[in-house]
């Protein structure tokens, strides 16, 4: 008979010298592997061996993280960056993330880090202790586990949302929602905000150019926006000729308006050919401008443009009387018309989202973080 391991969270195993943990979510085969159960991959691993995510290996029969307490880098966003436009407008953000991706995507647009087999690369090392103090420190209102999926590294995020909660630091997700639901429901349990990573709305799409099935992402939006009060924003990389066509935008965002409601904010990015799909063009203004007008016409009512200098995309509008009421050029807010019950000041209608009743002031700095210590 197979075997499911037990697993006590509170006792919190502290990693070795070598930045190893002690994991949930794995079984023992009757042939001698062990599976890893924390996304769809199941990977089946011997002794010695990786999953196709890197950080997550089969030592002494058991599944291991190796990259707890280690970073490829620390830096301070802002927030939009994430992107969340409705969570903590203006705010500073520190973001950080490890090594490795349990998707395989050609267009990787962090692909030094997602798909990096080096442990060198982690160079940076922060205790989910000295995280939040840094946090504190430099003044951000939240900590971001971001660049690459965090849900590969869900035991140091989970410990470092817990140290951010007690200095009432909030914790972001940047993922792609591909996980089972038992480790989503404890990764996501001590989550304020997440953007989930939408890649198309096609099967085809996620196994032929992301290694991975679409119908396990659609269960994740579904959870996070009915089982949990985590604050859901959407992210899609428009890819021309493989996921910008117009049946195919128009059913995604009929799903999403039917199975998460109109006021999921939904960003429509450009892509940059990088990574294996060099060959493709750029993603165009007219193409970006298409996708958000058949996301309005869908019902949705904030839909945002990205990765292009584009401030009518990029800011928020009342859904009701369409008054501008958050401006934004690149991540620098402009013009704020919330009144202090964060309903627009023209029509009183109420704005969905996180705010507080000023914006945040931190612009468009980036600013790079060094931790010292543990």
């Amino acid at each position: 008979m197979s075997q499911i391991t037990t697993w006590d969270w509170a006792k919190k195993p502290k990693p070795d010298n070598h930045g190893k943990k002690a994991t949930q979510y794995w079984r023992k085969l009757d042939d001698g592997r062990v599976q890893c159960e924390v996304c769809p991959r199941f990977c089946k691993l011997r002794n010695g061996q990786q999953g196709l995510c890197f950080v997550r290996a089969c030592e002494n029969d058991q599944i291991v993280l190796n990259t707890y307490g280690r970073s490829s880098g620390f830096c301070i966003d802002p927030i939009e960056k994430k992107p969340l436009n409705h969570f903590l407008p203006g705010t500073p953000v520190l973001s950080f993330g490890t090594a490795g991706c349990n998707l395989a995507c050609k267009f990787c647009q962090n692909w030094d880090m997602s798909k990096s087999r080096e442990m060198d690369k982690l160079a940076d090392e922060a205790s989910p202790r000295k995280l939040a103090e840094v946090a504190e420190e430099t003044g951000c209102k939240s900590i971001a586990f971001t660049y690459n999926d965090p849900v590969i590294f869900l035991e140091y995020a989970v410990d470092a949302a817990l140290a951010a909660r007690e200095k009432q630091i909030k914790s972001v997700a940047v993922t792609a929602g591909y996980v089972c639901p038992e480790p989503r429901a404890k990764f996501f349990e001590h989550m304020d905000a997440a953007n989930v990573d939408l890649k198309a709305f096609n099967e085809g799409f996620y196994h032929k150019i992301c290694g991975g099935h679409l119908a396990p992402v659609l269960e994740t939006l579904k959870y996070l926006k009915h089982e949990t009060s985590v604050w859901l924003e959407i992210t899609t990389l428009l890819i021309p000729g493989e996921n910008d066509s117009s049946g195919e935008l128009e059913a995604m965002t009929q799903w999403i308006v039917e199975n998460l409601g109109a006021d999921v904010p939904l960003h429509f990015s450009a892509f940059h050919p990088d990574y294996r799909m060099l060959s493709h063009p750029n993603t165009s203004v007219e193409t970006l401008s298409r996708a958000r007008s058949i996301a309005i016409s869908a019902g949705l009512h904030y839909v945002y443009t990205g990765n292009i200098h584009d401030s009518p995309g990029g800011s928020t509008y009342c859904p009701n009387c369409a008054a501008r009421l958050i401006e934004r050029d690149w991540y620098q807010l402009g013009e704020w018309k919330l009144d202090s019950q964060l309903c627009c000041k023209t029509c009183g209608t109420w704005i969905a989202g996180v705010f507080e009743e000023l914006p945040g002031t931190w612009g468009r700095q980036r600013q790079v973080v060094r931790i010292k210590g543990t």
